[in-house]
Parts: C-alpha cells; structure tokens; sequence
C-alpha cells in the first residue's frame, strides 16, 4: 500500500514556530532533540526551520559508520559530522532549507502515519509554490538498505519525477515524536564521497528547489513550509499560533544535549 493512501492524522490545531539561524551540527540537532518534550509540555504540535553553518554529515542514531568515515578523512573533505537523535543514513548538510516537526503523539496513533500526515503537508507546501511533489510509492520487492540517505526513495518520501527532494528521519519517544529532514536548494550529497574513508558508491542525481523552482527565494520556500505544517487540521475552521519560549529547563536541557551530541564517543560509538 502507498503510504499516502492512509488515514490522515488529526494533526494538531495549536503550533509553535521557531526560526533559527544557521548553527553547527551539536546545536542544531540538540535544538531538534528537545522538541518533542516542548511540544508534549505545550500540547501542540512545533515547527522548526533552520540551516548549516558548515557542510556537515549527520549519521543515523544507529547507523554503523566505523571504518566507512573517519575524523581524518571527514577533516580533508572540509566537512563537520554530527550524529542524529532520529534514525536513518548518511547525509549531507549544506545548501538547504531544513525543517523539524515535534508532536505529542497518543500510544494508539503509530508514527507511520505521524510520518504520512507530516510528508502530505510538505508536498502540499511545495505544489503551492509550482513543485510537482508527490510520495514515493512503495518499491517492488523489499527495500534494500541504502548507504546515503538520498541513494534512493523510501515509501513515502517526497519525490520530483522519481527523484527524491527531501530525506527526513524520524523518531519516537513514549509520546512524543521528532521528524526532520532536509530540501536541497543545490545537491551537495557528492561530498559524501569525498568525506568517506573507504570507497562509496556516489548517489544518484537528487531533485532541487534550485533546479525545479530558480524564482524562489529560501525565505519563500521556508514560509510556505511553515504555512503548510500549521495548517488547521481538517474539521478545524482556524488553527492557533503560539509563541515558542523556552523555560530554564528547556534551556538547560538542550545545553546537555548539545553536550552530548558534541562527545567523539556519541558520534564514532557505531
């Protein structure tokens, strides 16, 4: 079945935005790491956008990259590495806009379809600025494990004509669920192949706002995300914006994980 053939989650009708500028990878992903507990303590739903000070990996929370990539050959590349709260491969961070969504998500609602009701709203957001997006139908056969994130199309991924636009990853935790992921503005993933300690095969060609959509600007893109994200759930005459303000613990809760996500150990442990 393809995953946007499922029920549509009744996604929240309070949101929060939170704009940041560009960070490096233990301050953005230690930002995205803290959501959820901000979104359950706030019962609404968070959206996130931000970018890359530097070119910068992040690898899957359990992704084994021991051998694949080192410090050193990350270092001759010019390339920053990180290590993600949320699943998934390797991917490369540069010229793009990136977003993260936090819900409270009930234990009865499993976060496929958190993470089908999400990707629905992105390729809205992206039809209304002239982007053909659409959702990866499921591949015959099984899914193979790909290398790098953007190697090929998951279900359920959002695709140009067969090619994917966005990789996202994802994250549950009790009731609280993390999604993020990246819409390139230009496809950097090559770097990935430099970045490598061992020879890996290049992705394929990604899909590009720069390519598919020159007019745009990020800030047009990233307003329409944020429109469509937000968006009152159906049922819903008009959704609810909240201001997003961090408590002292949510403060300090984030300064321990960008600690933690910047120790050699998190990120080289696999």
């Amino acid at each position: 079945m393809r995953m946007h053939a499922m029920p549509p989650l009744p996604l929240p009708a309070r949101w929060a935005v939170r704009r940041d500028p560009p960070g490096d990878g233990a301050a953005n992903m230690a930002a995205d790491a803290t959501l959820a507990a901000w979104a359950r303590a706030h019962a609404c739903g968070v959206v996130r956008v931000y970018g890359w000070a530097r070119p910068t990996v992040s690898f899957g929370r359990h992704e084994a990259v021991a051998g694949r990539f080192t410090a050193a050959s990350l270092a001759a590349a010019g390339v920053d590495a990180v290590r993600r709260p949320t699943g998934g491969r390797a991917l490369l961070h540069h010229r793009e806009i990136t977003y993260a969504v936090a819900l409270p998500l009930p234990a009865a609602i499993g976060w496929r379809a958190a993470y089908a009701a999400v990707n629905a709203r992105l390729v809205a957001a992206l039809r209304a600025l002239g982007i053909p997006a659409e959702l990866a139908p499921a591949p015959p056969g099984a899914e193979g494990a790909a290398a790098l994130c953007f190697d090929a199309p998951a279900a359920g991924e959002v695709v140009v004509h067969g090619r994917k636009l966005v990789g996202s990853a994802v994250w549950r935790d009790g009731d609280g669920y993390l999604q993020h992921g990246s819409l390139l503005w230009e496809d950097d993933q090559a770097l990935l192949v430099r970045a490598a300690a061992v020879p890996v095969p290049p992705p394929p060609p990604a899909a590009t706002l720069a390519a598919l959509a020159p007019q745009l600007t990020p800030e047009t893109v990233a307003a329409a995300l944020v429109d469509a994200l937000t968006a009152p759930p159906a049922g819903h005459p008009a959704g609810e914006r909240v201001a997003y303000a961090a408590s002292p613990a949510q403060v300090e809760a984030e300064a321990r994980a960008r600690a933690r996500l910047a120790d050699p150990a998190w990120l080289w442990r696999r």
